[in-house]
């Protein structure tokens, strides 16, 4: 296995160019990714993100058969299907997941379909779905790092607002919120962060960049500010280690970096301090002595009220906490 200080060496090489360059597009897309994904956690939207990614397809493929960019291509039809998919599920008819699954295979057909037009379709088919890290253009380079500055902008701006309708619709639609713009705003930024991170992963495994390094973060915090800074520090530790990993064992940089959130998650889900399983199996109250029911206990404690209903805790996230 490669050192650290030898991988740090090849990212110095001038003869390899190639690979500071793919570990600044994945450390940006999966910044950016975190943030936005932990609005997709709370929303319980995970199905938009593949939707997303699949609908970025079309203009990835109309910009490789014109020799455009493909960022602003993936970009232009990602935006216009966000916001047909916004328009379509104000109609009480229809579910939004339903609107979802209608452009989710549109999208994707119609990127098979154009991109079969082009010269060695196998290959390009291959690169857009897998992703193709380590040919990152210098202004590819640049565009990724001018959408992450502006989704991070508009995400700190518009973060309150955002909250509200993620935590209840309806009563934010009461007291007045523009919930029809916000979605529009939210379907928009879930885009730019999925078209940064195709080049990254592919359009197959987008979603995990999207998803797990939020959950993971729900795992380890209550807090939505906590979990906001945790998810993109994750998500970029990822991707430094299965870039890493890719490069020193010759793996698909995708994939691995998929492997690694995904091996982050399951630690969480087992150690983490208070959600985690075993922190829940800890705490799992042991049976009562035979012949002391709680209820005889707890009268017995000096001040205790008879209770018929035991306590429950709330969730700062869910239960509107922002800080």
């Amino acid at each position: 296995m490669m050192s650290p200080l030898d991988f740090l060496t090849d990212l110095l090489n001038p003869d390899l160019a190639f690979l500071p360059k793919a570990l600044a597009v994945a450390v940006m897309s999966s910044i950016v990714c975190g943030v936005v994904g932990c609005y997709v956690v709370l929303r319980g939207m995970a199905f938009i993100g593949d939707t997303v990614a699949h609908a970025v397809f079309p203009g990835l493929a109309v910009a490789f058969v014109l020799s455009g960019n493909l960022v602003l291509g993936g970009a232009a039809a990602g935006v216009l299907t966000a916001v047909l998919i916004a328009v379509f599920s104000q109609n009480r008819r229809l579910k939004e997941d339903s609107v979802i699954g209608v452009f989710l295979v549109g999208s994707f057909a119609l990127g098979i379909v154009v991109i079969s037009r082009a010269p060695g379709y196998a290959g390009s088919l291959q690169q857009f779905l897998f992703g193709s890290i380590t040919g990152v253009p210098t202004s590819d380079l640049i565009v990724v790092g001018v959408t992450s500055a502006a989704v991070l902008a508009v995400l700190a701006c518009l973060r309150k607002e955002l909250v509200t309708i993620s935590l209840d619709r309806e009563s934010a639609r009461a007291m007045g919120v523009p919930v029809f713009w916000l979605d529009l705003v939210l379907y928009v930024l879930v885009t730019l962060a999925v078209v940064i991170a195709v080049q990254t992963i592919g359009n197959i495994l987008v979603l995990a960049l999207l998803i797990t390094p939020a959950a993971t973060a729900r795992l380890l915090t209550d807090r939505l500010g906590v979990m906001t800074l945790l998810a993109p520090v994750i998500g970029a530790c990822g991707a430094l280690v299965g870039l890493y990993l890719s490069w020193s064992y010759d793996l698909p940089t995708g994939g691995t970096i998929v492997l690694v959130l995904t091996a982050a998650f399951l630690l969480s889900w087992f150690l983490a301090p208070r959600q985690g399983l075993i922190a829940r199996v800890r705490r799992r109250p042991r049976p009562e002595p035979t012949g002391t029911p709680a209820s005889a206990a707890a009268s017995a404690r000096p001040g205790a009220a008879p209770s018929d209903e035991p306590p429950t805790l709330s969730d700062p996230v869910t239960t509107g906490a922002v800080s």
